[in-house]
């Protein structure tokens, strides 16, 4: 399991407060928190680091160009948009599982660590701005100001020129896509409507592309990890020569060389997926959440390495998620006499590929006023806690009506 220490970022300040500042990176991580609490920026900054590692691994650098003084800044943080919260107190540490990386007095090092597993993983961010992409016909040629959304537009013209012609059932209200490839326009489509998805409902147009691209990913990276996942002493000779060839172009800017180098690493086998979605439950109905949160759920699911990572404003996501754990739960404790019976009453309210164990998951709150993170417990070290910020704000609605009911009777009195 990877994890990392962030302090003095942005809006992140003192950070976690356990674990001697350390976040587990777990197979399914979720944060909460109020608008400009640090969400976005902790999952973004894990996208980084974890981007860094996979670099060292392939050899994309050697790790001494790593080492140089705000090349962090330079290079990776503008992908996300992230060099202006670097400041001069910012620490961050990051210890995935082939390699530990530091950023200390504007500084990078790096650490090899010896003899440890790793899969090579496929990276994807999905932006909150994704809907912007279901608007625009050849989005995936525009020069988008975020590199992140930039490659998630690329993944999600990938994805629909992998569907063939053929429909995707999406598990919100019995409704199909289907992309015209004459036409360059996904389709919804029920018993009672077929229309284009531009023109389709909010839900359905963050929706749409967050599924089409996770189940894509997923799917491929699945696909290619019954493969070899190295390449062979003469490819990675090619792949070293194109890489100085890269680097050595003078007309490139960096996010050009970033965007070459990713395609001359396709070669490389992918055997993990990781996903990092800003608010997924965007634009939807409490149900269409629960549908929506166990479709991410079985994608991380497909391999074991795969992981999940959140952001969300949501009490209703966070609430789903309790169920999968505890289905798991339930179905790991089922006994012999009762497995086939209770098994298919279990399925009837979450498919199995979507359950989850209690382990496997981290949830942080962060608080905005102080830049600080916290655990969100657990019952018996399982079940979320429903004590959690999400909540207490939905039991707040309740305690102010109550004052206003106190108010009427006092003036009827």
């Amino acid at each position: 399991m990877s994890k990392i220490k962030i302090t003095n970022f942005g809006p992140i300040k003192t950070g976690f407060q356990n674990n001697d500042g350390w976040l587990d990176v777990n197979k399914v991580t979720v944060f909460t928190g109020n608008q400009g609490a640090g969400k976005s920026t902790v999952a973004k900054l894990i996208s980084v680091f974890t981007k860094i590692e996979k670099s060292l691994v392939r050899g994309d650098f050697e790790k001494d160009w790593f080492e140089v003084k705000n090349r962090l800044e330079s290079y990776y943080l503008p992908y996300h948009r992230l060099e202006d919260y670097l400041n001069d107190n910012s620490e961050i540490d990051y210890t995935g599982n082939k390699f530990s990386i530091s950023y200390r007095n504007n500084e990078l090092s790096v650490t090899e660590i010896q003899d440890d597993k790793y899969s090579l993983p496929k990276i994807m961010y999905v932006p909150a701005e994704r809907n912007l992409l279901t608007y625009i016909k050849g989005a995936e040629e525009l020069k988008l100001s975020s590199e992140a959304l930039q490659e998630f537009s690329t993944e999600y013209y990938n994805a629909m020129q992998d569907m063939n012609g053929n429909a995707v059932s999406l598990p919100v209200n019995d409704t199909e896509i289907r992309y015209d490839k004459r036409s360059d326009e996904l389709y919804l489509k029920s018993n009672d409507f077929r229309i284009k998805l531009r023109v389709a409902s909010s839900g359905f147009q963050s929706f749409v592309p967050l599924y089409l691209v996770s189940e894509f990913l997923a799917k491929s990276v699945k696909k290619q990890s019954g493969k070899k996942a190295t390449m062979s002493s003469e490819e990675t000779i090619k792949f070293q020569r194109g890489l100085r060839t890269i680097w050595d172009n003078e007309h490139l800017t960096d996010s050009q060389k970033r965007q070459a180098i990713s395609e001359l690493a396709s070669a490389f086998n992918k055997t993990a997926f990781i996903n990092i979605v800003e608010e997924p439950e965007q634009n939807l109905y409490p149900v269409s959440q629960w549908k929506m949160l166990q479709s991410l759920l079985r994608f991380n699911n497909m391999n074991g390495d795969n992981k999940l990572i959140l952001t969300t404003h949501s009490p209703y996501l966070i609430n789903y998620l309790t169920i999968a754990i505890k289905a798991k739960q339930v179905l790991d404790n089922l006994s012999p006499a009762n497995k086939e019976t209770l098994s298919t009453s279990i399925s009837e309210i979450i498919a199995f590929d979507s359950c989850v164990n209690a382990s496997d998951v981290s949830i942080y709150e962060i608080e905005e006023k102080e830049g600080t993170i916290k655990a969100l417990p657990k019952y018996n070290d399982l079940i979320p806690s429903d004590n959690n910020y999400l909540n207490n704000m939905l039991a707040d609605t309740n305690h102010l009506f109550a004052q206003l009911q106190e108010i009427e009777e006092e003036n009827e009195n």
